[in-house]
C-alpha cells in the first residue's frame, strides 16, 4: 500500500506551484534587481529561520527579517501582511489600523488559491499571483528603513535578499498597490 505525499512548502514540490519560484527569480534579474540566494533547509516558522542566519545580515546591521501574514476578513477580503518578524500581532489593532473587517488567518487552500503558495512560504514575492486575485498587500513602514529583506522565493528552503527599494521596484513592475502600516506597540 503506499502512503499519499502530501505537496509542502519546499522546492521539492515547486513545479506544483502556479508560478515556478525560478520564473520569479527569472523577472528579478530580467529588471536587474540583484538578490543574494541561501540555501537551507524548509523553514516554516520565523523561530525555525532564526537558527539559519549564516552570511545574512543581523537586524542589528540591517537585516529585515520578516514573517508574512494572509488573513482574511469577514467581508471575504483578502490580505498579505509583512511585518518584522518579532512584531507582535493584535489581529483587532491591525483590523484598524487596515481600516478592515474583522481579521482572521487564511486557510492553507485559500492562500494557495489566491498566493499560490504552501504554509511555510508566504513571501510578498507571492504577489505574483496576489494581484490577480485580488488580495490587498501591507508591509511595515520601518522595513524600509533595513539595509536587505530576506524572504522565501515562493518555497521554504530557500531564502533570497534585496534591498527595499528593489522589493517595491518589483512589486510596482507587477501592478501591486503597497500600503505602509505604521505600528505601535
Amino acid at each position: 500500500m503506499f502512503e499519499e505525499i502530501l505537496p509542502d512548502a519546499s522546492s521539492q514540490f515547486q513545479d506544483s506551484l502556479p508560478i515556478h519560484p525560478d520564473a520569479v527569480i527569472s523577472q528579478l534579474k530580467a529588471l536587474q534587481i540583484p538578490i543574494n540566494s541561501f540555501n537551507h533547509p524548509p523553514l516554516n516558522t520565523v523561530s525555525e529561520s532564526k537558527r539559519y542566519r549564516n552570511n545574512m545580515l543581523t537586524k542589528q546591521k540591517g537585516g529585515g527579517h520578516i514573517k508574512n501574514l494572509y488573513l482574511r476578513d469577514h467581508k471575504k477580503n483578502n490580505y498579505l501582511v509583512v511585518l518584522q518578524e518579532d512584531q507582535r500581532v493584535d489581529l483587532k489593532k491591525l483590523a484598524l489600523l487596515m481600516q478592515s473587517g474583522r481579521l482572521s488567518f487564511g486557510s492553507a487552500d485559500r492562500l494557495f488559491e489566491n498566493l499560490g503558495v504552501r504554509p511555510g512560504a508566504v513571501t510578498p514575492l507571492s504577489m505574483v499571483t496576489g494581484v490577480h486575485k485580488g488580495v490587498k498587500f501591507f508591509m511595515d513602514a520601518d522595513l524600509f528603513k533595513v539595509t536587505k529583506i530576506y524572504m522565501h522565493p515562493l518555497i521554504n528552503d530557500r531564502t533570497i535578499s534585496m534591498s527595499p527599494t528593489e522589493l517595491n521596484y518589483y512589486l510596482e513592475f507587477l501592478g501591486v498597490h503597497l500600503t505602509k502600516l505604521i505600528l505601535i506597540e
